[in-house]
């Protein structure tokens, strides 16, 4: 007899290496384009876009520019540089003599600043960054402007949005400055930001926290049943979840009944320390016949055999990696070792 083929399945290794090499040139040239360079970029300065930001829609949403207030009449003497004259002007417009200079320089900083400029300002919880053409032009009303360059950013070059939580409390500050125009002092650490550049800290701290988080899953598979349930009982109860019912009990379908107090939602959860994709579906049937339930949880540590959840957003599965990232995320790192210990 003769020996029977057998048909591949899947990708070979060497289909994997190649599908890399193209996609690390895709990174590779995405990067070229859009990676900021903070040896080029020589400033960094915050801008307010006019009084409480009234003019946040002329310059980003319907414009591409940067506007300066401070109306004078010296248009040409600020693109000379003749800075004095500037400062004589504001003091016979009443300013201190301290006010004058602030105001002179913040006027000296929006004309003299190159193109190599960052800008950034912010807008609905967002970080705005920008670079503008060198050229100041002077609008009908007497206020200053320069064109940005492409136009106003508000992501990363991984198109994640830069959101103010992401940032530091040195860099956000700025936005309590008083005046108009202001130096950002942490400008390589914004542009490392943008670039989705992280620290050595950071790096280290994060690959710590990966394997804390795999040395977690075998301890977690080693728990008990009880156990395992007051676990799932413990971090739900950290996530303000309420339980309305026992943890296990008579209802075979049910381990815990839950509710959340800030908007009523009821939850169905399924613990089980082993299990596979024919009692979660049953699970899932079950739940569906329980119209008084919001969300279901499936919550198990050790699969006979891997399976996915390709149900609907309100079934939720968890498997130990995710259980394990639940752990560190609520602070039950010492509940689950001394468990196990």
């Amino acid at each position: 007899m003769g020996t029977k083929k057998t048909k591949k399945i899947g990708l070979t290794s060497d289909d994997i290496e190649k599908a890399f090499d193209q996609l690390s040139d895709e990174v590779e040239m995405l990067l070229k384009e859009t990676d900021i360079d903070i040896k080029k970029t020589c400033n960094c300065f915050f801008i307010r876009l006019g009084q409480k930001g009234k003019w946040v829609d002329e310059c980003i949403t319907n414009g591409n520019s940067i506007i300066l207030g401070f109306r004078n009449p010296l248009h040409k003497e600020c693109l000379i540089g003749e800075w004095e004259k500037i400062k004589k002007y504001w003091l016979k417009e009443g300013e201190t003599k301290r006010e004058a200079t602030k105001i002179t320089n913040q006027i000296k900083i929006f004309y003299e600043s190159d193109e190599d400029t960052m800008w950034i300002t912010f807008l609905d919880g967002k970080l705005y960054w920008c670079y503008t053409d060198k050229k100041v032009i002077e609008l009908k009303d007497g206020r200053r402007s320069r064109k940005v360059k492409g136009q106003w950013e508000y992501r990363d070059i991984n198109g994640q949005d830069l959101t103010l939580d992401k940032f530091s409390g040195k860099l956000t500050q700025v936005q309590r400055f008083q005046g108009t125009i202001c130096k950002v002092k942490e400008k390589e650490y914004l542009i490392k930001k943008i670039n989705c550049i992280k620290t050595n800290e950071v790096v280290k701290a994060e690959n710590t926290l990966f394997i804390l988080k795999k040395d977690l899953e075998p301890i977690i598979q080693k728990l008990t049943p009880k156990d395992f349930e007051i676990l799932i009982d413990l971090i739900f109860s950290y996530a303000g979840w309420q339980r309305l019912g026992k943890v296990g009990g008579p209802q075979k379908s049910i381990d815990l009944d839950l509710m959340s107090p800030v908007n009523g939602n009821r939850a169905f959860v399924q613990i089980k320390s082993t299990s596979d994709i024919v009692t979660f579906k049953n699970s899932v049937k079950e739940y569906k016949n329980m119209k008084h339930y919001h969300e279901m949880y499936f919550v198990v540590h050790t699969m006979k055999k891997p399976f996915i959840n390709k149900e609907e957003k309100d079934i939720k599965l968890w498997d130990v990696k995710k259980i394990s990232e639940l752990v560190v995320n609520s602070g039950l790192v010492n509940w689950v070792i001394n468990k196990a210990s």
